[in-house]
């Protein structure tokens, strides 16, 4: 059976898309790779189902971002999900590698914040999107992204010894003669 031009479509996006969804799923899920891996397979699954309207609308990648942001959002709302409880022992297998190694301390911090404002930081300041987009992914108005984020960055500079780990924030800085 030759796949259709739709699922070379989805299968393209997937090999090209699927590392970075992945590692904003293991920067969203404060480092549980197995989680991250569930999420992006169910967010994987919901884009294919709507492919069609997802290419329509020209923002495929938009459209797995929020769907993978959530994804992640229901997962943490759920609260008949048997949560899995860290041990002492080896997993009988290593977990995924990151293209880049995320600092196990920050990955302790993230955990903390709750899983709105988690996603805020990680989407504007880890995935670097615009607040516009983070707010897109998000479902929320540019003003929630930019107060979640203030709040949780804050709440990290204060659990974090280290400065140079949390993501900095621009900060105003005055002009000649700029009286504010």
């Amino acid at each position: 059976m030759r796949p259709t031009p739709r699922d070379a479509e989805f299968e393209e996006f997937v090999r090209r898309r699927r590392s970075h969804l992945l590692g904003t799923a293991t920067v969203l899920t404060a480092g549980d790779h197995y989680l991250a891996e569930d999420l992006v397979q169910g967010t994987l699954v919901r884009l294919y189902l709507a492919w069609g309207r997802a290419t329509k609308r020209g923002g495929v990648d938009a459209y797995a971002r929020r769907a993978l942001v959530n994804a992640f959002i229901d997962h943490r709302r759920r609260p008949m999900v048997a949560r899995e409880k860290v041990t002492g022992e080896l997993p009988d297998r290593a977990g995924p590698s990151a293209e880049e190694p995320i600092d196990a301390e920050l990955l302790a911090a993230l955990s903390a914040l709750p899983a709105r404002m988690r996603a805020a930081v990680v989407l504007r300041h880890v995935v670097d999107l615009s607040v516009e987009d983070a707010a897109d992914a998000l479902g929320c108005s540019e003003g929630t992204v930019k107060s979640q984020t203030a709040r949780g960055l804050a709440k990290l500079r204060e659990v974090l010894p280290d400065p140079s780990t949390v993501p900095s924030t621009p900060t105003h800085t005055p002009l000649e003669g700029d009286a504010s």
